[in-house]
């Protein structure tokens, strides 16, 4: 246990009209330090998760956080970027920092803004977080990439559009308590099995309901070594933090498996000395309703090829053994590239720290965190637990 989550702040989601990187990332970063009980000059660095790859010209973009307070100026800020895993990337190395002694409290921020461009220009700025050389010839952009990977697990473990469904459904249902959702709106689980003009099949097996949303967001928190954070009014504390990466190339793996993902939960748990059967809820990387599938197997909540068992028997429900995104996950809050590590760290924090409103899970102590950038190539796990 290095480092706590003191302040924080979270934009709700959505397209955000009259909005652009800085005007978020000004209003996230100057709440969140107000919030920790804090002034720009108790913040000793900045690290800034934004993924762009051409969503804004606006590039360069770390210093914009001292657009907040002239007090910022002359601290270190550094930019980050892991694709879809930009704001854990973040989270992480304000955490690396303070570990290493260099820091006592970091701002992390994440933004992005994706609705000024094109749908056809987002899929294809999209894709440049695959292995272009082999993969960018994939049409639909990363719902194209998910829709062979769901292809390819219906191929090996049969037909899963009735679990692909329930999950769907059960994120809409929980977004619907997420002021920051971006859809708060329960489709139901007939809606989102059936395919119509409002819900068409996009790609491979996968309909509009199995693909998170295009989003404009940004949330930001403050992190304090513990020594710091024993005397802030609010403190949740990291039990474990793992970072695993695996090859681009899909090729070059067995993409059903999100071996990633699996390395990095097994690291996680034996450095929190818990296992999965531990944690009270779970925020995990539900960018297209197949991932949250094979993430079940990766976590080790079912065996390989057996995820839909978990969601067909409620497991993973708000009142199931382990709840999946209580939040309502990417498919209903949205999914800002940049913001969205940050903001599930921010969520958990409500949880674990019972301030989640209508999200909340009863008595959470533990929360486990999976976020994700390209098909399962980034792989960051956090497990938070309050300080005190």
């Amino acid at each position: 246990m290095t480092a706590c989550i003191v302040g924080w702040s979270h934009l709700p989601f959505g397209k955000k009209e009259g909005e652009d990187v800085e005007s978020m990332i000004v209003k996230v970063a100057a709440d969140a330090v107000a919030d920790a009980g804090l002034e720009p000059d108790d913040i000793d660095a900045v690290f800034l998760g934004h993924f762009n790859g051409g969503f804004e010209r606006q590039d360069f973009t770390a210093s914009l956080v001292f657009q907040a307070d002239d007090r910022f100026r002359f601290k270190p800020a550094t930019r980050v970027e892991n694709a879809c895993a930009t704001g854990s990337a973040a989270v992480h190395q304000g955490i690396h920092l303070i570990e290493a002694r260099k820091a006592k409290r970091v701002l992390v921020v994440g933004v992005e803004k994706m609705t000024a461009l094109p749908g056809k220009e987002i899929g294809e700025t999209l894709l440049k977080a695959s292995y272009l050389k082999e993969e960018a010839g994939i049409e639909g952009g990363f719902a194209g990439v998910f829709g062979q990977i769901a292809q390819a697990y219906f191929q090996r473990h049969g037909d899963q559009m009735d679990a692909l469904a329930r999950i769907a459904a059960k994120n809409h249902k929980n977004g619907v308590a997420n002021p920051y959702a971006q859809m708060r709106k329960d489709l139901g689980y007939e809606f989102c099995r059936t395919e119509s003009e409002k819900n068409p099949f996009v790609a491979g097996p996968l309909k509009r309901t199995d693909c998170s949303l295009v989003s404009d967001g940004a949330a930001a928190l403050v992190l304090a070594d513990v020594e710091t954070a024993l005397g802030m009014p609010k403190a949740v504390a990291f039990r474990a933090a793992q970072q695993v990466n695996d090859f681009l190339p899909m090729s070059k793996r067995d993409i059903l498996k999100f071996e990633g993902c699996s390395v990095a939960w097994k690291q996680a748990f034996a450095q929190s000395g818990l296992s999965l059967d531990d944690l009270d809820l779970v925020e995990t990387h539900d960018c297209f309703t197949i991932a949250e599938l094979i993430e079940y197997e990766a976590m080790g909540l079912v065996p390989e090829g057996q995820g839909a068992k978990a969601i067909l028997e409620g497991w993973t429900e708000k009142d199931g053994k382990l709840p999946i995104n209580p939040s309502g996950g990417l498919k209903s809050k949205g999914h800002p590239i940049g913001a969205t590590g940050v903001s599930m760290h921010i969520l958990a924090s409500m949880q674990v720290r019972g301030e989640a409103g209508d999200m909340q899970i009863a008595d959470a102590k533990l929360a486990g965190i999976f976020n994700m950038g390209g098909a399962a190539v980034a792989n960051f796990v956090s497990i938070l637990e309050p300080l005190r």
